[in-house]
């Protein structure tokens, strides 16, 4: 009996016996190692299932706050493609506006119908420079009138003098202007001669102006310009009168180009609005070759980007 195991158990109704064989023992012992190794592995199965979840759940965590932010810029996307749509359209509605006034300077200026590209850039450039142009060569070549509208008493050409009754060439025009009229500089430029005299053409001013241009003023009362002073268009330069030989109160005006006398009234009547009228009235200056010089000068001045613009700027250097 030494190798089996006795379990006794008493109690009031009395006492009850196992016996266990030594083989049986090793099957108990079996079965306690197995069931602490699989209740161990149980344990741990269920604590990396625990963290599983766990770890399931901080990355739902995550990506619930990923997709909530990802929400938002998508949001804010929207929007900000919503305020550039708007933005885009205000743009081309503006742009269209600013098409449709530089289609009327165009027509103004007379460049829409020269202007092939429906480039808006160029189509400025094209604009400014033309414009601008027209503004020097206004302002510095002798345009309008240096005594308003008044009456014309003689024109340009031949004619018998009113004092000598002898046929000679006018090389001027004779404005019917009372003693003491103002007389303003018709364009830029700077007092050549002041000079005062009882004889031929009286008290006589010149001026000088760019491009070879001249204007000369006869039978003056009075200077309000020195010789050598520089004038800007528009600014008083004399009184009229009647010195010299004169027949009456009057001024004799001239315009001249490398000293040569041109026709004044194409001059008088050269403003914006007929500006290229003077370019068929005035045959003996080479209007192209100036406007290219002038061009070519007020586009490297503005630094404009167009191709003509560029082109312009880079012939004048």
């Amino acid at each position: 009996m030494k190798d089996q195991l006795t379990i006794s158990i008493s109690t009031i109704n009395g006492s009850r016996h196992w016996y266990f064989s030594k083989r049986m023992q090793r099957n108990i012992k079996t079965f306690f190692v197995f069931f602490v190794v699989a209740l161990a592995a149980t344990v741990i199965l269920i604590h990396h299932l625990y963290t599983r979840v766990d770890n399931a759940a901080l990355k739902q965590a995550e990506l619930t706050e990923h997709s909530r932010t990802m929400g938002e810029e998508l949001s804010t996307l929207k929007t900000l493609k919503s305020e550039l749509e708007n933005d885009l359209s205000e743009r081309e509605e503006r742009v269209q506006l600013v098409s449709e006034r530089l289609g009327e300077l165009e027509k103004v200026l007379g460049v829409g119908e020269h202007t092939s590209t429906n480039n808006l850039d160029a189509r400025l450039d094209a604009a400014a420079i033309t414009s601008n142009v027209r503004m020097v060569l206004l302002n510095q070549i002798p345009s309008g009138s240096p005594v308003g509208k008044v009456r014309l008493s003689s024109g340009f050409g031949k004619r018998i003098h009113p004092v000598t009754k002898v046929a000679k060439m006018h090389r001027g025009l004779d404005f019917a202007v009372n003693i003491g009229t103002k007389i303003y500089a018709p364009a830029d430029g700077v007092v050549e001669v002041t000079r005062r005299s009882n004889k031929g053409s009286g008290n006589f001013l010149r001026l000088q102006h760019s491009f070879g241009f001249s204007s000369s003023y006869s039978h003056l009362k009075a200077f309000k310009v020195k010789s050598g002073q520089f004038v800007k268009k528009g600014q008083l330069i004399a009184i009229s009168g009647n010195s010299g030989l004169s027949s009456g109160p009057h001024l004799h005006y001239e315009v001249r180009f490398v000293g040569r006398a041109l026709n004044p009234k194409p001059f008088v009547d050269w403003s914006l609005n007929d500006f290229e009228d003077i370019f068929t009235k005035e045959r003996r200056i080479r209007w192209e070759s100036l406007i290219k010089t002038v061009e070519q000068r007020v586009a490297q001045q503005l630094q404009l980007s167009s191709p003509k613009a560029v082109l312009l700027a880079e012939n004048s250097k």
